[in-house]
């Protein structure tokens, strides 16, 4: 009995042991954690992926998202009544639910209380509004979907792992949010921004002007310095220097041009010395020469 009781503690003990994670491959992780595609490690993106809202960004941004919810369900009866044929944008649209405007106004506080630095867990969305897991992740790849906002996968290093080699292991998304163009159009004109004045674009399509002269004007290797850099761009530096010499050469040593029926008419003498009247007939000469 207490040998069978033991062989079952042993077994149940190496049964409950964590086995590392194989690839898609059959090897085993490298890590021996999970981590997703597209994940990228905290603490090494944020300074550019984070921006602080302007004064009341965040709520303008909030009354827009409820003005879609109520044009979706427009759009959706329209639809249902064979009023209109729905774009694939404003489909998009109509997947906007009630949850995904509570998920959104969730986020949007975070963006204002935290100066644009947002990434809560899922667990944290669900308690703060109330909705279950599954719910809050698809609220969020619908707003994903529409525009609302953009989400960055994340991964951190965990310092105490046992056994050689970093291990890693999946966090929480980092969130920016925005205002996507493709809403403008459902918005009434008080919540729409302000077109941009004629001034303005004309300042920048000369700017956009004078950039391409500028690119024009520049040689091949001040080219590739301007647009690749490290060590590809110092080896196109010198294929672009060699080409700039290559051009400069053959503009100096331009070939003359043959002595052609065109330098006749215009120098009017021929060769040995024969002259020519304008339209290209020989000159009449003087016998007494």
């Amino acid at each position: 009995m207490g040998t069978h009781t033991l062989g079952m503690a042993l077994a149940s003990a190496l049964g409950s042991a964590r086995a590392p994670r194989k690839a898609r491959s059959g090897a085993p992780h490298r890590t021996g954690a999970r981590v997703l595609r597209g994940s990228v490690e905290a603490g090494t993106f944020e300074h550019a992926f984070f921006v602080a809202p302007a004064h009341g960004e965040t709520d303008r941004t909030l009354r827009a998202a409820r003005r879609i919810l109520d044009a979706g369900r427009q759009l959706r009866r329209e639809a249902r009544a064979g009023l209109r044929t729905l774009t694939p944008a404003e489909s998009l649209l109509t997947t906007l639910t009630a949850a995904g405007v509570r998920v959104f106004e969730e986020i949007l506080t975070l963006a204002r209380l935290n100066k644009g630095r947002v990434f809560p867990s899922y667990d944290h969305l669900a308690d703060a509004t109330g909705l279950g897991r599954a719910t809050v992740a698809r609220a969020l790849r619908t707003l994903e979907a529409i525009g609302f906002l953009v989400r960055q996968r994340r991964f951190k290093r965990i310092e105490d792992a046992q056994g050689p080699g970093p291990r890693f292991e999946q966090t929480s998304n980092a969130y920016r949010t925005f205002l996507p163009a493709v809403i403008t159009r459902y918005l009434p004109r008080c919540m729409r921004p302000a077109p941009v004045p004629d001034d303005v674009l004309q300042r920048e399509a000369d700017h956009a002007e004078d950039m391409a002269g500028m690119i024009r004007s520049l040689t091949c290797r001040e080219l590739a310095e301007a647009h690749v850099g490290g060590a590809l761009g110092k080896v196109l530096a010198r294929l672009g220097a060699a080409i700039d010499r290559q051009e400069s050469e053959s503009q100096k040593d331009t070939q003359p041009l043959p002595n052609s029926y065109l330098n006749k008419e215009y120098y009017g003498v021929g060769l040995g010395g024969q002259q020519f009247q304008p339209d290209g007939r020989p000159a009449a000469t003087n016998i007494h020469q």
